[in-house]
């Protein structure tokens, strides 16, 4: 895709990270991310790199206005970045806009080997040739170069202000054509919930969000391309089934709220080993006595709960998974790759594609796909 003569390198690197702490504390989290991506593209060298955020601007995006303009002008103008003489940013910021804020951020950033590349224009349906850098933001539904949607209230109905959805673009590199799509997809509100069915009432919502995007990207208003989602997903792993094989010699002991005798919290006990404390789980407490099962080869023994993409299995593939968990990494710098005792570590954010682009990759060699989330 990169074209013949294009500079060594990988061809196409896509990246996607909830960046929603960066926000929080600039100060240290912003500078350490940005620190590991630009070593990430100084060692891969792309020549189209496309970076996905979700919770762009943090929980508070209001008071973190000065901070995303910073970051934003951070990767434009950084040394590390000067060789991508044009880029792209797209930035919903209609913060005050409950119908259509979504809080995604997507970057994209052309090396100066590239050359003749084209984004469509959805209004106008045809390419125009990108040149030099522009920043969209605020309201991005004006914007013809993409589209943007924001997940009804409806599907999610619990939470009174959810910022999930996603945003579409579409390319044409050395006449190939494809779509990049960034999703935020909702996540579990709580544990104990997420543990009572198997799959969970969270799983059906992601997968009826999910199914509308795929389905809203090959109607007929467009021709139909190749195509890569991802983002934040909040794919989680089938929580009774982790919970029964982590727990299985232990026994179960349920607290109920005196008042309503609603279960506030499972404690999880061995039958031997003076009733050692295995697992306490709560609406938003997953602590869980050995962290290392989660880390050790890369989380792999507990892929087979990871569950929920295989409904999309005839729609969307991805590559093997070669990392650990992406979530909850702990927000404190100082904790290195330590997860946060708030839900079960699971694979939220990931790279999908369609079948064509999957035949895409297979066919073509210099198109490299890293899946991964960048550590704080």
């Amino acid at each position: 895709m990169a074209g013949k003569g294009a500079a060594p390198g990988t061809a196409v690197l896509l990246v996607t990270a909830n960046v929603g702490s960066l926000f929080d504390d600039p100060e240290n989290l912003q500078k350490n991310w940005l620190r590991e991506f630009y070593q990430v593209v100084h060692t891969h060298k792309p020549h189209f790199m496309a970076l996905h955020c979700q919770e762009f601007g943090g929980k508070n995006y209001e008071a973190s206005m000065s901070h995303v303009d910073k970051f934003v002008k951070e990767l434009l103008s950084s040394d590390a970045m000067k060789e991508y003489n044009r880029a792209r940013v797209y930035l919903d910021e209609n913060f005050k806009s409950q119908e259509h804020f979504t809080a995604l951020g997507s970057f994209y950033f052309l090396h100066e080997s590239l050359k003749n590349i084209y984004q469509f224009d959805f209004k106008a349906k045809k390419y125009k040739k990108v040149t030099g850098k522009e920043i969209y933001s605020d309201t991005l539904e004006s914007t013809p170069m993409l589209e943007k949607e924001k997940f009804p209230q409806d599907y999610f109905p619990e939470c009174k202000w959810s910022r999930k959805g996603f945003v579409r673009t579409r390319w044409c590199v050395a006449d190939c054509a494809f779509d990049l799509v960034n999703i935020h997809l909702f996540h579990d509100a709580s544990n104990l919930v997420a543990w009572e069915t198997s799959p969970s009432v969270y799983s059906g919502i992601r997968h009826k969000a999910l199914g509308y995007v795929l389905d809203r990207i090959i109607d007929q208003r467009f021709e139909n391309v190749s195509y890569f989602v991802f983002g934040d997903f909040n794919f989680r792993l089938d929580s009774k089934s982790v919970v029964e094989t982590l727990c299985t010699k232990a026994t179960m002991q349920t607290v109920r709220a005196a008042d309503t005798n609603e279960v506030v919290k499972l404690i999880f006990r061995e039958s031997d080993n003076d009733r050692k404390v295995m697992l306490q789980l709560e609406k938003k407490l997953f602590d869980y006595f050995n962290q290392e099962v989660f880390r050790d080869n890369n989380g792999t023994a507990l892929l087979e709960f990871d569950k929920e993409l295989s409904v999309f299995k005839d729609r969307l593939y991805e590559l093997d998974i070669s990392f650990p968990p992406s979530y909850p990494y702990s927000e404190d710098a100082g904790q290195g790759r330590r997860y946060m005792n708030t839900r079960c570590p699971a694979w939220c954010d990931r790279v999908l594609m369609s079948p064509s682009a999957r035949e895409l990759i297979l066919k073509i060699m210099q198109l490299e796909i890293h899946n991964f989330m960048l550590p704080l």
